[in-house]
């Protein structure tokens, strides 16, 4: 049979039930349309989640107090911990490869500057955490390069912090009050935005050593640093853990590099990904049986027809093909309307709400072209062969 002829028996009985055969491709578009939509969202929180880690740069390493070790038996954790200290993180400035290091603890205050008062925030840390973390200072500069025990009273101030208690005053060299400590303000930070749901903008910036006077603690809650970009980062935290063990006696701290960070919330974040795909999977399942079904009924209508071809001397994989072809024509344009209608309406509800990240990667839809085209082959397998198998005589005969 030519392969005109091939194409055009294919497709005269879809064009022959237009309704029945849009309602079939509807189930498969609909299916599609659901994968499409929910993957896409998947994928956008995905990317939105990674470029919110990396716009602090891919060269970090964050040292935590204790260290959390599994052991056998009930209870099964057992946590130590021990302080981290200045001193510890003057010793890391040596390790070979560090390019910047910075303690940090945080709390949250009542700020007091030009008669006005608000909560906000409060990041003690030491003169490079703006190279740690790729900040940058809009006006001033950052905290200064000082002793960190003796570091002078200064405060950097985050752009919404300093629009709230300077409005469009001056700012650099004002006096800020938190609790019952004064500092002199010597910069402002450039916007930075939110860090999952923290927002950086809304922030003051303090030497850690008055950070922990004023919140009353003897250790640091973190310690972190950058280093050489290139470096083998296997190297640099083997490095790390050695001084920190050698003041220490023990390893009593846990060391996170931004790329276990990375690695670990792009698992989670595929896995959701793919779980959300797998419930707009569903959808297509049902899809699949509507097609099982259209093309057994096509079989028990086109028995006479089937008769007739295999009378003619069609060979059973021609009728095969023939059922074949119909199903996988009905389901790639079901998958070709779902492609366009899960991708619109994704990017309806972006731009109804700008906050959710929506991604349709190329991929995804020629994954989902290809899944629908599956299902379609699938489905019409069964009814195909039975069409098939049919006895040429017998099904001259039928009504």
């Amino acid at each position: 049979m030519r392969a005109r002829d091939f194409i055009t028996l294919s497709l005269r009985s879809l064009v022959a039930h237009r309704l029945r055969s849009f309602l079939t491709l509807l189930g498969i578009a609909v299916g599609i349309a659901a994968v499409i939509l929910l993957t896409s969202i998947g994928e956008g929180v995905h990317r939105f989640v990674l470029s919110e880690f990396t716009q602090f740069g891919s060269n970090g390493i964050e040292i935590a107090p204790g260290r959390t070790v599994a052991s056998g038996g009930p209870g099964g954790l057992q946590t130590t911990v021990r302080l981290l200290t200045l001193d510890d993180a003057r010793a890391l400035e040596r390790v070979p490869d560090v390019l910047a290091v910075t303690p940090v603890v945080w709390g949250n205050s009542e700020v007091n500057a030009n008669g006005r008062l608000r909560r906000t925030s409060v990041y003690g840390t030491g003169p490079d955490m703006d190279r740690v973390f790729a900040m940058k200072v809009r006006t001033g500069r950052f905290l200064p390069a000082e002793e960190m025990e003796h570091a002078r009273p200064f405060a950097v101030l985050g752009p919404k912090v300093r629009e709230e208690l300077f409005g469009a005053g001056p700012a650099l060299g004002q006096r800020l009050r938190i609790g019952g400590m004064q500092f002199r303000i010597v910069g402002v930070m450039e916007p930075k935005g939110q860090f999952l749901g923290i927002d950086l903008d809304d922030t003051v910036y303090i030497p850690a050593a008055q950070a922990l006077a004023l919140y009353n603690r003897e250790g640091l809650m973190r310690i972190n640093l950058a280093y050489r970009e290139g470096a083998d980062v296997t190297r640099v935290t083997a490095a790390v853990k050695s001084v920190l063990t050698a003041r220490h006696g023990r390893e009593d701290f846990t060391v996170i590099t931004q790329d276990d960070m990375l690695r670990t919330l792009s698992k989670i974040l595929n896995v959701l990904t793919a779980a959300v795909g797998a419930l707009g999977g569903i959808s297509l399942l049902v899809g699949g049986v509507g097609i099982v079904t259209i093309m057994t009924i096509a079989v028990a209508e086109r028995t006479n027809e089937i008769g007739l071809l295999k009378a003619l001397g069609a060979p059973a994989r021609t009728i095969l093909g023939l059922f074949l072809g119909e199903a996988v024509a009905l389901a790639a344009l079901g998958g070709a309307f779902g492609l366009a209608l899960g991708m619109g309406v994704a990017q309806l509800l972006h731009l109804f709400l700008p906050a959710l990240p929506v991604e349709t990667p190329v991929s995804f839809v020629l994954l989902a072209e290809g899944l629908s085209v599956a299902i379609g082959l699938a489905a019409g397998v069964l009814p195909a062969r039975r069409a098939a198998q049919l006895d040429p005589v017998e099904a001259l005969r039928a009504e």
